[in-house]
């Protein structure tokens, strides 16, 4: 691919609305990236260049929020200006059938239905939505892990002050020798009263990837209904959702696929919809119909306009080589510095069992202050992580980040586990 191939394909992406798709020819998007991912280092450099960095220090924090490359940021600004400049007529007019196209399009990446999948703001949203959906009986058990975000326990935990019902937690094994290892924590925790189970596809303070469909079988077999935090996973690792075999599926877009703030994704199978009791009342659909759980009311349509312009992108670099790409970022910097003395990746080793996310401790060094350090010391932003057995910073990568810059990273962790 050449140069004006790509700038093609990226200049395509800035149009920005969802009528624009039309003008990203496959082979016109910034394909190629990654046949290998140490290799093409002039694409990886291209798709940095994407990116406008803050050069005053270096972001390892993009798995809260990763902003956009320059395409789909001229795509939502150009969004922007269009819906404010058509204000009302726009929303009264076109905005369910532009959300209706941005539906369409998060499916078919998804590999699902359009008629299992809506348009959120974030997984929080989209979980805490299926959470409040179960009709809660007095006695009734959930199973959850102290490893998951915490909005979605509170959420729980305020069904079972409101409802009666009983919340289980475990811990889950952070370096297990097999994926039998992982299941049988939850299986543990199943009784005959358990109804649903929250599992992450990825633990957001660690990286570690679940064997999601075999826990996924493992509670069918028990008839327990599974929902998948899929914070982390959507756009970073390349998978299709039904493939997962779970019930409910939620994610945030605003990571991985860096979309605008202030989207995400729920998918609830078919059969599962009619079950759930929408957060708001809306008796504009049917039961059977998923968007009666999507009464959004009066927003910012402009991110949903966007969502087209950072498939269009992640589409470009391709799902398989930017897994590949993060995969090799990781472990580029957790192997350096894994078994250096007094530090500790709280990451599984294998490496089947995490993407880009890692999480590193420095013994003696508390988090809050190991974060603090990498910063004033040596510019390099994290985020420190105190909680469920886990005592480090966060490190994530993007598919902007180089190896150089992870290189400044093992030097910094170098150099504090020697002081």
């Amino acid at each position: 691919m050449d140069k004006r191939t790509f700038l093609r394909g990226t200049a395509a992406a800035a149009l920005g609305l969802v009528g624009a798709r039309e003008a990203w020819a496959l082979g016109d998007a910034p394909r190629g990236a990654g046949a290998s991912p140490a290799a093409g280092t002039d694409t990886w450099a291209r798709i940095r260049a994407d990116f406008r960095l803050d050069p005053a220090y270096l972001n390892l924090e993009n798995g809260y929020y990763c902003f956009q490359p320059q395409p789909v940021l001229a795509a939502f600004e150009s969004n922007v200006r269009r819906v404010n400049f058509e204000a009302s007529r726009y929303m009264r007019t076109h905005r369910d059938d532009d959300r209706v196209l941005a539906r369409g399009r998060l499916a078919k990446l998804a590999d699902c239905t359009a008629e299992e999948i809506i348009v959120t703001r974030n997984t929080t949203e989209s979980l805490d939505t299926v959470i409040n959906g179960f009709d809660w009986r007095p006695g009734d058990e959930a199973v959850m892990a102290n490893q998951d975000y915490g909005a979605m326990l509170d959420m729980f935990r305020l069904q079972s002050r409101r409802h009666g019902m009983v919340n289980r937690l475990v811990d889950i094994p952070q370096d297990p020798a097999s994926d039998q290892a992982v299941i049988e924590v939850y299986a543990a925790a199943i009784s005959p009263r358990t109804r649903l189970l929250m599992v992450p596809h990825m633990v957001n303070i660690t990286g570690h990837v679940l064997p999601v469909r075999a826990i996924c079988e493992m509670a069918h077999a028990r008839g327990v209904q599974v929902m998948v935090d899929g914070a982390h996973t959507f756009a970073q690792m390349d998978f299709r959702v039904p493939e997962l075999g779970c019930d409910y599926y939620g994610a945030s877009l605003h990571k991985w696929l860096s979309c605008p703030l202030g989207a995400g994704i729920l998918y609830v199978r078919r059969d599962r919809v009619p079950d759930l009791w929408p957060i708001f009342g809306d008796d504009t659909y049917p039961r059977e119909d998923i968007r009666r759980l999507n009464h959004v009311a009066t927003h910012p349509a402009h991110t949903d306009l966007t969502i087209g312009a950072a498939i269009d992108y992640h589409e470009g670099i391709g799902a398989a080589a930017k897994e590949a790409r993060l995969r090799a970022l990781q472990r580029h910097w957790t192997g350096q510095v894994r078994d250096l003395p007094r530090v500790r990746v709280q990451t599984p080793r294998d490496p089947a069992r995490s993407c880009a996310i890692a999480n590193v401790g420095i013994e003696g060094i508390a988090p809050t202050e190991l974060a603090r350090r990498l910063f004033e010391e040596f510019r390099i932003y994290t985020v420190a992580i105190d909680a469920a057995g886990v005592r480090g910073v966060r490190v994530t990568p993007q598919v902007y980040t180089s190896f150089d810059d992870l290189d400044r990273l093992v030097a910094a962790v170098q150099a504090l586990a020697a002081a």
